[in-house]
């Protein structure tokens, strides 16, 4: 007698699974491999919304508190509903605090600060990933250290400093203390450890490739993603800096930050105008975020993927 076996109803793409001990359903739970993706359920778009609603709402309320008069954003129920005044506001906060100037010093310092961390970080990075030297675990413990140190203790020592240099009130005294972090450098260390081999290393050497050649054609190219990612970082920190620069910096040579705190540093700040300058300090960082999106986002999953 011959028997004929029904073809399962399988979906396109997706490879027929093995029957395993265990019953259908745990053959339907190994058919999902590399390359397939998982649906979500109700739970999880509403979980997705209500996460994308919680993260654009700070943005929305700026917005509506700036265009508003000051006794309209203090009424109790506030309003919820952009008003007309959001270009009076804005030309309000550029006028008092001289924001023009201050997002110009803070584009200097942040592009500054950025650039230097990641050409440091990554040198530094691989030199502690993938070259043999004595004394390397030392130096990267005592690297990790610095972490553990609070920066109001440098304070004090660092504003003497930049006293005796003749800095104090120029924006080479936020620039240059900040120009290589620890975070930065065991974070590329991190990354290369895993996403650069030393066989490349050794084949480049073979060809006769010097250090400063292998740097520039095999390392960066391997340490673009998590560049990306410290560079965002960097530039995210240095914008939002408020206490060094302002202890550092004068009234008029603000950055961005301190210029926000002349805003609302009278008796009775008008709380629109603030939240006017907060908006307009806001902007470059999404202009920022919306140019390199894309690298920041694929620099993060291939840190992600290697992991």
């Amino acid at each position: 007698m011959t028997t004929t076996s029904t073809p399962q109803q399988i979906a396109p793409g997706v490879a027929p699974a093995a029957q395993l001990p265990g019953g259908p359903g745990r053959s339907r739970r190994l058919r999902i491999g590399a390359g397939q993706q998982l649906k979500g359920g109700p739970f999880t778009y509403l979980a997705l919304i209500v996460v994308g609603i919680g993260s654009l709402f700070p943005l929305y309320w700026t917005l509506v508190a700036a265009s508003h008069d000051q006794q309209r954003v203090l009424d109790n129920p506030p309003p919820f509903i952009p008003g007309g005044r959001l270009f009076t506001n804005l030309e309000a906060a550029w006028e008092q605090a001289n924001l023009g100037k201050a997002i110009v010093n803070s584009v200097i310092v942040s592009a500054s600060i950025t650039i230097a961390t990641l050409f440091f970080c990554t040198l530094a990075g691989y030199a502690f990933a993938k070259m043999r030297f004595r004394g390397r675990n030392i130096l990267m413990t005592a690297v990790i250290a610095t972490l553990t140190i609070p920066p109001q203790l440098s304070v004090v020592p660092l504003f003497m400093l930049m006293s005796d240099i003749g800095w104090n009130g120029q924006l080479e005294s936020v620039i240059f203390p900040t120009l290589v972090g620890a975070f930065g450098v065991f974070f590329m260390r991190q990354y290369l450890i895993e996403a650069l081999p030393y066989e490349l290393i050794e084949a480049a050497k073979v060809d006769g490739a010097n250090n400063l050649r292998i740097v520039w054609s095999i390392v960066l190219p391997a340490a673009r993603p998590a560049m990306m990612v410290l560079g965002m970082l960097t530039f995210v920190q240095a914008w939002n800096d408020f206490f060094w620069p302002f202890l550092a910096l004068t009234q008029e040579n603000p950055t961005i930050q301190v210029a926000l705190g002349q805003l609302s540093a009278s008796y009775t700040p008008d709380q629109s105008i603030v939240m006017a300058g907060a908006l307009i300090s806001t902007l470059p960082l999404l202009v920022v975020f919306v140019v390199f999106g894309k690298q920041i986002v694929g620099g993060i999953m291939a840190g992600a993927v290697k992991g």
